[in-house]
């Protein structure tokens, strides 16, 4: 019975159910659009390409592992964990005749993929650059369109993309930027793959002594092609290529398992997807819930004397609590169909700006399956069923003559349920921003940050009467001033607080997560920045247009006095905690930079020594003197001395480490940047650097304007990553707004009647609008600054968050824009009916 009236008040009350609605269908496009990018992240497909002709790929294991035993109660238990390395690990070039023994094999194909950028002026578009031994070219495979295959050290073969591109053909020079020196070679060759299947690199093949010297790491491999014996069975050499492996740490891949092996960053880009799909999608859920019941919420106010009727004529709390259910789940159930299937799109737009934005690679697929679907359907038939029954606590307890007696009037004292659950609410979230106040890493803080945001600002949303009435406390006399206007304007604030604390939710909620949005990375850019400028002493910087400065251009400034020191930089683990870290040239080290050491010398830095951060040195338990056991880049194990700690880990990395030892160690060796200390000028040092393409002599101060504009381009990922949350909540502000106006349609008749101009109804509309937007920019602000606040002493040690103060009117602007035209284009419309017609028109 209860779901035919349901379905009767859903049809003849489409109107005041219009904003559940809307709200409810955009919170389903939004939990299925992260549900896609948290799928692609867990199951998307990296196809190979470059070893489409390979049934069998043999890799080195790119994770670091961890097993833990524990003894408990006469029980052992014993745990496995793995991460991933940042840099691309090597195998044994003598795994080789291993292979060859495997019945099945008839050839071992060894693979070597390192770094080469050819120096064209029109680049490699879209697709990233490799070199490689020509003998690998069968993995594909590759064969020659036209010339010879390279054997001397300064000959090359390119394929057709490239060739296309930079409009070269045999016979051509080409300048190669590769881990060593630019190098010019003479182009012997157009190789074409089989098939169109590459799609995102382009390929450079050198020849095989060329490809080892470039590649840099003696008697190792990238990875092993295994191809099969005619009527040898794919899977069956897998099987048996695995066998014999057996006890090495040599990783099989077959069909998918070769794309992983062959984009080292799309494997990683997976964990970045996952990470980035569940904080969109737990906040844009937790965000969801907050608008959804405000919104609901205020729809059962609007049918507050509906609802008493029904319990005057014998309807028990139970029956009004299932009727609203039922509406709940029927607005919820179309809402949530609609909103998943306009999510799919919305899901591949993301991943295509993720694309664009350099966050995501190419090589990782979009997935999509219906599990986001169902999942965003249920999250949002769950939260419209749990708004209902909030929002009908009240009048379902209501006696039915208490619930009459209320319905000439506003709701003028809240529950203390309410009052009670904000309070619980604000006080969590005060514990959030104490505990943000004491988290040192950006992993642990980001998602406190958030959270703590919605937190207050649910709890906003139940305080949000007595902070209404408290606001007109404070403004009703000076808005009595301002005419009749700001009269009947103070008249609404105080007597109708619950229907414009629900308006007041949402504003606090854009302009507080969105100026935490703004200012998080800046403040973390900005004391990063701070640290480094101060720790630069040197007079000038060596910086590269392309993958890096070559050792080479900083040996051509070591003459007399002068100090080069360059900067490489990579990711090791500590266990299985990642760290960033940097090499630098130990020799003249402190007339270049300057870390502030606190314990130590960074005299005593050398290839088996280590310096590192305060911070480090807290979570690692040690201090000059100890021993530091560690996993570099690409998979190697090191057990380094620590010789110094330093304060300026933000501006410089928590691990410092002596450049030759890391630069063996990682996918591109060249130098970030290059420290000069010297007594020549721009001129001198640029004259000297010039065979070098790409790279320059700036002023420190010209190269922390670039690593800000780095900083930017990193930070627009995640203004991306939140827009779509802002712009929900944006949303939400625009449907509330007219929920709130469109009840009031009767009200503004009886003040024409009583002699009110459209005007002044209109002044009214705009006053309550402005009193509104400035009590949710007293609170949003309230929020950002302590959040803010909080995060900048834990993560930089300094209560002053970065808040630029155009950007931040800039935001209230638009928040007050977008209230007052929320405001005066659903007024307007209602005062467009005849007052008579819309004081008699029946409910």
């Amino acid at each position: 019975m209860m779901l035919r009236y349901a379905l009767r008040t859903v049809r003849h009350r489409k109107g005041g159910f219009l904003g559940a609605f809307l709200a409810l269908m955009c919170a389903a496009a939004l939990i299925t659009a992260c549900g896609t990018l948290l799928e692609t992240g867990l199951r998307g497909t990296i196809r190979t390409e470059r070893y489409a002709a390979t049934p069998v790929v043999v890799s080195a294991d790119q994770n670091v592992h961890q097993t833990t035993v524990k003894h408990k109660k006469g029980k052992t238990k014993t745990k496995h964990k793995a991460k991933p390395i940042a840099e691309r690990a090597w195998l044994p070039e003598n795994l080789a005749a291993r292979l060859g023994e495997v019945p099945g094999v008839e050839r071992v194909i060894p693979e070597l993929t390192f770094l080469a950028q050819p120096l064209t002026p029109t680049g490699t578009g879209d697709r990233t650059a490799y070199g490689h031994a020509w003998d690998s070219a069968a993995l594909t495979p590759y064969t020659l369109a036209t010339g010879t295959p390279p054997r001397a050290s300064d000959e090359l073969v390119v394929d057709r993309y490239l060739a296309d591109r930079a409009r070269i053909g045999p016979g051509d020079r080409l300048s190669v930027q590769s881990t060593q020196s630019p190098r010019t070679y003479r182009v012997t060759g157009i190789a074409v793959p089989a098939g169109d299947g590459i799609r995102h690199q382009t390929s450079l093949f050198f020849s095989a002594a060329e490809a080892r010297r470039l590649a840099a790491h003696p008697g190792q491999v990238t990875a092993f092609g295994v191809v099969p014996d005619k009527g040898t069975d794919a899977a069956a050499l897998e099987s048996a290529v695995a066998k014999a492996l057996h006890g090495t740490t040599a990783q099989v891949g077959a069909g998918d398992e070769r794309g992983p092996v062959e984009f080292l960053d799309a494997a990683a880009a997976r964990i970045k997807l996952v990470s980035m799909g569940g904080a969109m999608g737990g906040t844009s859920l937790l965000v969801a819930v907050l608008v959804v019941v405000g919104t609901f919420a205020l729809s059962v106010q609007q049918r507050h004397r509906e609802l008493a009727l029904l319990r005057a004529i014998a309807a028990t709390s139970g029956q009004v609590r299932k009727l609203l259910g039922r509406e709940a789940l029927l607005v919820g159930a179309a809402a949530g169909v609609i909103g998943a299937l306009a999510g799919l799109p919305l899901g591949g737009w993301l991943h295509g700006r993720f694309v664009a934005l350099g966050a995501v690679p190419a090589t990782l697929q979009h997935t999509v399956s219906v599990f986001p679907l169902f999942a965003a359907v249920a999250a949002t038939l769950f939260g419209a069923w749990a708004a209902a029954r909030v929002s009908s606590r009240r009048i379902a307890r209501m006696r039915p003559a208490e619930a009459l007696a209320e319905t000439g009037a506003a709701l003028t004292r809240p529950a203390w349920g309410r009052i009670l659950a904000g309070l619980v609410l604000l006080a969590g979230g005060t514990v959030l921003v104490v505990l943000l106040s004491v988290l040192r890493t950006e992993p642990a803080s980001t998602p406190v940050t958030f959270l703590a945001v919605v937190v207050l600002s649910s709890a906003v949303a139940l305080l949000g009467p007595l902070l209404v009435r408290a606001a007109v406390a404070v403004l009703g006399a000076p808005l009595r001033l301002t005419g009749p206007g700001g009269r009947l304007a103070a008249a609404n604030l105080r007597g109708n607080a619950a229907r414009m604390a629900s308006v007041v939710t949402p504003l606090t909620l854009l302009i507080g997560m969105t100026c935490t949005v703004l200012f998080v990375q800046p403040t973390l850019g900005h004391a990063a920045r701070g640290q480094a400028r101060e720790g630069t002493r040197a007079d000038w910087v060596l910086a590269a247009q392309g993958p890096g400065v070559p050792a080479q251009a900083a040996q051509q400034l070591r003459t007399g006095d002068d100090v080069a020191t360059e900067v490489v930089r990579t990711t090791v683990r500590v266990g299985l905690s990642k760290y960033a870290a940097q090499g630098v040239t130990p020799q003249g080290l402190t007339r270049t930079w300057d870390p502030d050491v606190t314990a130590g010398s960074l005299a005593g830095l050398a290839k088996d020594t280590i310096a590192v951060s305060e911070l480090a040195a807290d979570q690692l338990h040690v201090r000059p003197g100890s021993t530091l056991k560690l996993t570099l880049g690409d998979g190697t194990p090191v057990t380094l001395t620590v010789a110094a700690v330093y304060a300026r880990g933000l501006g410089f990395g928590d691990l410092t480490m002596a450049h030759d030892l890391v630069a063996r160690h990682v996918d591109n060796p060249l130098a970030a940047t290059v420290l000069v200390s010297t007594h020549r000028s721009q001129e001198e040092l640029a004259t000297a650097v010039r065979k070098f393409p790409g790279v320059r002599v700036v002023s420190p101060a010209t190269a922390d304007s670039l690593q800000a504009e780095r900083q930017q381009a990193n930070a627009e990922v995640n203004y991306f990553a939140m827009g779509l949350v802002l712009a929900f909540t944006a949303i939400a502000v625009v449907n509330t707004l007219a929920m709130a106006i469109s009840e009031r349609v009767r009200e503004f008749a009886l003040l024409r009647l009583a002699g009110a101009t459209r005007r002044q109804v209109l002044r009214m509309l705009r006053i309550e609008a402005l009193s509104v937007l400035l009590l949710a920019t007293t609170l949003g602000s309230g929020i950002a600054l302590a959040v803010l606040t909080a995060f900048s002493i834990g993560m930089t040690g300094s209560a002053a968050p970065a808040v630029t103060p155009l950007v931040y009117i800039a935001v209230v602007a638009s928040a007050g824009l977008l209230a007052l035209v929320a405001s005066a284009l659903p007024g307007r419309a209602a005062l467009r009916v005849r007052p008579v017609t819309a004081a008699t028109a029946r409910e």
